[in-house]
């Protein structure tokens, strides 16, 4: 069981992760979270921590931000974009077991201060912006560090405000490379000799 109490939007996503893993749940109801509701979140907080894993979408991002200027110390957990969409529908609820467990796997802190470790710069060189395939490269990157998709402005916020270091960085900017060696891989014409 996880000892952190997680947090999601609504009762379909409780579902999901409670396929997934054996974790206690509160439902935030998207973002009309009612007097109750932050009640229960604060007292799981105060008592054993949460872990917020909300939609990788835009309002999922909101609830985020909003529970985090709350609950500083709170553990964030991102399901990659791709892993939560089927259905027409994006959600946590659309995810499978393992993308849940995954993120659960690369739960990552919230830090006030960043650690200003990288720059626009380290956008730029690592192709992460200003490319035809950044939004592409920034969501492998994204999953490959646990801190999930976002627009580039978004993915430097997030490097250096979820204890991202240098050397995962470069981990990830590798892989995408061995990846990308592995897709524009050709293989020989068999001309049958």
């Amino acid at each position: 069981m996880i000892k952190e109490v997680i947090v999601v939007e609504g009762k379909q996503d409780i579902a999901a992760v409670k396929r997934a893993v054996d974790a206690e749940c509160i439902a935030t109801e998207g973002f009309n979270l009612l007097p109750r509701t932050i009640s229960r979140i604060d007292d799981a907080y105060k008592k054993r921590g949460i872990i917020i894993l909300t939609d990788p979408d835009s309002a999922g991002e909101r609830i985020r931000k909003y529970l985090a200027e709350r609950f500083p110390e709170a553990r964030h957990a991102f399901v990659p974009r791709e892993q939560a969409d089927a259905n027409n529908d994006i959600g946590i609820e659309q995810a499978s077991p393992a993308a849940i467990r995954d993120a659960l796997g690369k739960v990552r802190l919230h830090e006030w201060q960043p650690s200003n470790e990288f720059s626009w710069q380290d956008i730029m060189t690592a192709g992460l912006s200003g490319v035809p395939d950044a939004a592409a490269r920034r969501a492998v990157a994204g999953e490959k560090l646990g801190i999930g998709y976002a627009n580039a402005k978004g993915f430097l916020y997030r490097l250096n405000h979820y204890g991202v270091t240098r050397c995962e960085f470069n981990e990830a900017l590798n892989s995408l490379a061995a990846k990308t060696r592995q897709d524009s891989a050709v293989e020989e014409p068999n001309y049958g000799n």
